[in-house]
């Protein structure tokens, strides 16, 4: 990879990474299913009138953007917003990538590799290490609704993935390439509406008013980075780069998004984790380790 195109990823890696943080100020100021709205209405305009749509159905547009809009990013912002910590968000959301083996394992009859089957049970450990300050006192506490709804939003990743991966295989059958930049454009036409209502009928109307006529800085600095940056720069620039060097050259360095995730929450909100938490956090980062390079670490070994 090129000097420039890894200054772009680490870039992107950044964006994502603060992303979890960002989303901490703005549930703390508008309700996550507004928020959550908001962030797609941005994201699909004006764009959406200059990026072709993508050479795949609308089954699987609209049901990209239902599990990762409505499904993924609902959750955790609902998370977050009743106490999930942004830093340790950032590191059980990478669960998702042990939902995508087991799905596709499932659905396409993949055959799931040694190494993943011990990074899984690695990742497993971490998150019992982590739900351990479920339930507890202290700003280190974690919710168990919070901790929960986080896994969930990491399992509707994983589905998403999954439903990308079919989307793929259409437009292969038809000769074509899916444009994953398009797919999120052409998606973000998808959550804002049951997002709207969600928030209608979780916080009444009126009070769904008041939020909309008293969008505060925070509010406003909070939905144009999760849309514009995010979204638009982030999954731009990531698909450039898959669309330039194999997806095994690209795909593991999203591993250090909960990395800036954690370090940007202790930064800028003062997040105090406990040494189990850490220790839980590393461990779920060494799983993913494991699981995507231990077949390589093999082959080397027997190619020497």
């Amino acid at each position: 990879m090129k000097i420039w195109d890894r200054i772009l990823a680490v870039f992107v890696i950044v964006l994502w990474g603060i992303n979890f943080t960002v989303i901490k100020f703005g549930v703390n100021e508008m309700s996550p299913m507004l928020l959550v709205a908001f962030r797609y209405v941005f994201a699909a305009l004006p764009a959406i009138f200059f990026v072709k749509r993508p050479d795949t159905s609308w089954k699987y547009i609209v049901a990209y953007g239902m599990t990762v809009g409505v499904g993924q990013f609902s959750c955790l912002f609902y998370a977050e917003n009743i106490g999930m910590p942004a830093g340790i968000a950032s590191v059980v959301l990478q669960s998702q990538a042990f939902f995508t083996i087991l799905l596709a394992g499932a659905l396409f009859q993949e055959k799931i590799r040694a190494g993943q089957i011990a990074g899984l049970i690695v990742a497993g450990a971490g998150l019992f290490f982590i739900s351990g300050n479920i339930g507890t006192h202290g700003s280190a506490a974690i919710p168990g609704v919070a901790f929960f709804l986080t896994v969930i939003a990491a399992l509707f990743w994983g589905i998403s993935n999954i439903i990308v991966r079919y989307a793929s295989r259409e437009a292969e059958a038809q000769g074509k390439n899916l444009n994953m930049f398009s797919m999120v454009i052409w998606s973000s036409l998808v959550p804002p509406f049951p997002m709207l209502a969600a928030a209608v009928i979780i916080g009444k109307p009126v009070l769904v008013w008041q939020q909309l006529s008293h969008i505060n800085a925070s509010a406003a600095f909070s939905i144009l980075y999760l849309a514009l940056l995010a979204t638009l720069i982030g999954y731009g620039l990531w698909s450039t780069l898959l669309a330039k060097y194999p997806a095994g050259k690209v795909a593991p360095l999203s591993l250090l998004v909960p990395v800036v995730g954690l370090i940007t929450a202790q930064i800028v909100l003062k997040e105090k984790l406990t040494t189990i938490q850490w220790v839980g956090g590393l461990i779920i980062i060494l799983g993913l380790l494991i699981s995507n390079f231990s077949h390589r670490l093999r082959k080397c070994i027997n190619q020497s």
